[in-house]
């Protein structure tokens, strides 16, 4: 992306633009509205002022978001398009992929499912194949916050599994890159996406697999206390937050209570809405447990309370899932306590918004999600047998197959070319008096000194055997005897010393040109397998000359005694 200018202003950089993205995202991520609004109030004339189409997309999308929290679906839903339209223009890079997965979420949060799962799958595939990159935060940055901004979207629409697999994929690039601060947010939102499968887990009835993933959240949890960075106030509660809801999961329900309890306090007189109503969910789902497991309850009514606070708050911020879950455990929760006319009017405002919900299209989504690993594996490995197909392990060359392939589709006639076919000198010596590990380490190393010393443009494959054949396109005879000239004498002047050998290892060499047509004759010079044939004959004339020299039609090519 690069810089722009704003007319009869400033000029505006790329490191500006830059700046401001990672500000917006940063307050995107606690989903605090107040906190999203006045940065965009301050960066909005900034990125108004962008006129490449990846800035263009984001701008959009930051609008979208705004419009959320200003209660404007139709502005959000236009700003969508519009952002999916400047998209268009954009390479398929890591930050495309962000911009996607960020797109994804807005629409998550909007409840559009379909829409949301649809940009869910485009991020997924760009960013596996955009890979990590190694160095600094503007190109391996946007790679991993990507799988943050999925990770986060998956679990909006209840798709736990595949939002736990994001977040680990994420923590996985953060952690090879240098940058501390994200190596944190992504420890946490992995213990965070572990913590919330393991409730699932548990009210399932999977006690044991639910232990499991709570063990992984503390794991995370301890391991981003122990970097060394001082988390923002409010990073640093939800992380606590986190922390004690994995011990409850984990079965440490009263050593999990004393911890909530203060955080909860703090988080109340301190952090946003949506960070008080998290915490007053997981309290209250705590408080029920204890109820539940202590002799005469106690707890039931407190619990209750803070239920009905944290709907209140995440209605507020547009947190329809979380409102969903409070809405139905507030049901559950006022009919075990003997009040069924309560506990219907909870029951049917969840039916409903439930009923909005979509659960058989996250259902076919989820199976997308899985069919497309699959198939992405299978293309894996696909590609991994085109390679041995044509590719020598050995050496790393190019194999016969594939040299025959690249020869076939070369024509002859239009300019000159050239083969060489190089062959070395006692190598079936080599192998009887040392070793065939001192054989196979001779053909690696002529491999190397051809691959190095060739011309720019030559190619070189191994043949068969200790037989190599280089590749000369548009070189003339006199161009490819000096070119094979100077690598019989590189292998002859390399250091074989360290091998042991009973001598220096020396190639011989025949070489074949294909003139280009003579407009004036009708007649096709003869195909590949012919200037390959002619020069193996002149291979074999070097060997009986003596070995350790080139042979062509016209020359005798250099040779040493």
């Amino acid at each position: 992306m690069e810089g722009c200018v704003i007319p009869g202003t400033i000029r505006v950089t790329e490191r500006d633009l830059d700046a401001a993205l990672w500000r917006l995202l940063a307050a995107s991520d606690p989903v605090d509205p107040p906190s999203f609004a006045r940065e965009h109030d301050d960066l909005a004339d900034l990125l108004h002022s962008a006129t490449d189409p990846a800035w263009v997309a984001w701008r959009h999308a930051f609008d979208a978001r705004r419009a959320l929290i200003d209660a404007d679906p139709d502005a959000a839903t236009a700003a969508v398009g519009a952002a999916r339209t400047a998209l268009g223009g954009c390479p398929p890079t890591a930050t495309t992929a962000l911009t996607l997965a960020y797109l994804a979420h807005v629409e998550a949060t909007a409840d559009h499912v379909d829409a949301a799962m649809l940009l869910a799958v485009d991020a997924s595939l760009l960013a596996e194949a955009a890979g990590p990159t190694a160095g600094g935060t503007g190109r391996g940055r946007p790679h991993h916050q990507a799988h943050l901004w999925l990770s986060l979207t998956l679990g909006a629409l209840d798709l736990e599994q595949l939002a736990v697999a994001q977040a680990l994929q994420g923590s996985r690039i953060a952690a090879a890159l240098p940058d501390v601060a994200d190596r944190w947010q992504l420890l946490r939102l992995c213990a965070q996406q572990h913590v919330e499968l393991a409730q699932t887990q548990r009210r399932r009835g999977q006690d044991q697999r639910a232990a499991e993933l709570a063990a992984v959240a503390l794991a995370c949890a301890t391991e981003a206390r122990e970097l060394d960075r001082e988390p923002d106030p409010a990073d640093q509660d939800l992380l606590d937050v986190v922390q004690a809801w994995a011990m409850a999961c984990a079965g440490d329900l009263e050593d999990a209570l004393g911890p909530l309890r203060r955080v909860h306090r703090r988080v109340h007189r301190d952090d946003g809405i949506w960070l008080r109503g998290y915490t007053d969910l997981v309290l209250a789902r705590l408080l029920a447990r204890l109820s539940r497991d202590r002799t005469g309850g106690g707890s039931a009514e407190e619990a209750t309370d803070l239920l009905v606070d944290a709907a209140g708050a995440f209605a507020a911020t547009g947190d329809r899932r979380r409102y969903r879950q409070c809405l139905l455990e507030l049901g559950q929760a006022t009919a075990a306590q003997g009040r069924p006319a309560e506990a219907l009017h909870w029951l049917e405002a969840y039916r409903s918004e439930a009923g909005r919900a979509h659960a058989r299209s996250r259902e076919l989504w989820a199976e997308m999600f899985v069919r497309r690993s699959r198939l992405r594996e299978a293309e894996r490995q696909a590609a991994v047998l085109r390679t041995y197909a044509l590719e020598d392990p050995l050496t790393g060359l190019g194999n016969r197959r594939s040299a025959e392939r690249r020869l076939g589709s070369m024509p002859l006639g239009e300019a000159p070319m050239s083969l060489a076919v190089v062959d070395v000198d006692r190598f079936k010596e080599v192998n009887d008096d040392t070793s065939h590990s001192h054989g196979d380490e001779v053909l690696r190393r002529v491999a190397d000194l051809l691959r190095e010393h060739c011309r720019g443009g030559d190619e070189v494959y191994r043949w068969a055997g200790d037989e190599f054949l280089v590749v000369l396109p548009e070189a003339t005879e006199s161009q490819a005897l000096l070119a094979m000239e100077r690598l019989r004498a590189a292998v002859a002047d390399a250091d074989w010393g360290d091998l042991q050998l009973p001598e220096p290892v020396t190639v011989s060499i025949g070489v074949a040109t294909a003139p280009p047509r003579d407009p004036e004759q009708a007649a096709v010079p003869s195909g590949w397998r012919s200037l390959f044939d002619t020069a193996d004959l002149h291979l074999f004339s070097a060997k009986r000359g003596g070995r350790n020299r080139v042979r062509a039609p016209g020359a005798a090519g250099g040779e040493t005694a």
